[in-house]
């Protein structure tokens, strides 16, 4: 297997300077840049929006990586892609029409996710697997940074591992929540190809962000 993908989550950057925390982790070894978007209704939180996102862009070249928290979608997907989302994943429970929803983003230029929560089957994705480039495992409940890694989604994994590979498809199969360096070999280990991070990349400061990427990247080889 090629070497698992790391996608920082700027939810735990420095928000006073965020053009330059996704510079330094750009620098530091980052592959994709993850974005967590949240409404405040879908999820207890709220964060980013296409305005944002838009004056982040032009801070790296690397593919960003959105993850929407919020209902409904749809209507939102245009202002994402222009903003410079490279990747938009969302949850099927945000909307009655996954499907279409997938299709929009094809549409719109960018590769469409599916994000499952720990309480959402991996079944969830059987109807509408040729249309996905990424899946999300959430490894934590979502809206908030900073939660407890559950173990139970390692099995989850497992499970969307072997249908991916059934499928023949080139799909990313990405885990959020709780990683660090002990859990990435636990989640490379079950099937997955990229890691979201947040505290265990920004944690010490700007000076740590290169070791904490390669940490990362040790425990998910062990």
């Amino acid at each position: 297997m090629s070497e698992v993908l790391i996608s920082p989550s700027i939810l735990s950057a420095d928000f006073a300077e965020l053009g330059v925390e996704i510079q330094r982790i750009d620098t530091a070894g980052a592959d994709m840049i993850h974005i967590d978007v949240m409404d405040g209704h879908f999820v207890p939180n709220l964060t980013f929006g296409p305005p944002i996102i838009e004056k982040l862009r032009p801070h790296s070249k690397k593919p960003f990586d959105v993850h929407l928290m919020i209902t409904p979608v749809d209507p939102y997907i245009d202002a994402y892609a222009k903003a410079g989302a490279n990747i938009l994943t969302f949850h099927p429970e945000a909307g009655p029409h996954v499907h279409r929803t997938l299709q929009a983003i094809q549409a719109a230029g960018m590769k469409p996710g599916l994000a499952l929560n720990p309480g959402t089957p991996a079944e969830v994705i059987d109807p509408v697997l040729d249309d996905i480039d990424l899946i999300l495992v959430m490894s934590v409940n979502p809206g908030f940074g900073g939660q407890s890694f559950i173990d139970s989604q390692l099995r989850k994994i497992e499970v969307l591992r072997k249908k991916i590979d059934t499928s023949g498809r080139d799909i990313v199969l990405e885990v959020d929540g709780g990683v660090n360096r002990e859990t990435a070999a636990k989640v490379i280990s079950a099937g997955v190809t990229a890691i979201v991070a947040g505290s265990a990349v920004f944690r010490g400061g700007p000076d740590q962000y290169a070791a904490n990427i390669a940490a990362l990247r040790s425990g998910a080889s062990e």
